[in-house]
């Protein structure tokens, strides 16, 4: 995958949980003239996650689910991801100051690699490296995964 183009993001991408993704799409766009990443909207039995532009800025949607739920609790209701130069380290320094680790470091379909953590409040965060993420159509999606808005 060397040279393949890189997903643009910004340092911080923040997800929002609704029920109907694609509903919430529409609404958005309609509404709010925010802008679908459409070639990138993933669904799968049950789910779904998509993401909108807003000027320079970038944010997800997602079904609730099992990937976020807290330790005692339910899903949450939205995650901040964060791009960082150094994931290990990042990680490491996290772990050491007494961040509840939610998912160890893992690369991911999209080629990009993440960990998760609650905060001392229990918010949800996603670190990721930055320049590790493939454009969309660059993705290996595993089996049950399918991209790109449903015609």
């Amino acid at each position: 995958m060397a040279g393949a183009p890189l997903w643009n993001a910004p340092d911080i991408v923040p997800s929002l949980v609704y029920a109907d993704v694609p509903r919430a799409v529409a609404w958005l766009e309609r509404v709010f003239g925010f802008r679908e990443r459409a070639e990138a909207r993933l669904t799968w039995p049950g789910g779904c996650r998509a993401w909108m532009e807003v000027g320079e800025g970038l944010f997800s949607l997602s079904t609730p689910g099992e990937t976020w739920r807290r330790p005692s609790g339910p899903p949450t209701g939205s995650v901040m991801k964060v791009y960082v130069e150094d994931l290990e380290g990042h990680f490491a320094r996290a772990r050491a100051e007494g961040a509840t680790i939610v998912q160890e470091p893992m690369d991911g379909f999209w080629g990009g690699r993440i960990y998760r953590a609650l905060d001392h409040g229990g918010h949800a965060w996603e670190i990721s490296q930055r320049n590790r993420d493939l454009a969309a159509e660059d993705w290996d999606l595993p089996p049950g995964l399918s991209r790109g808005v449903p015609k």
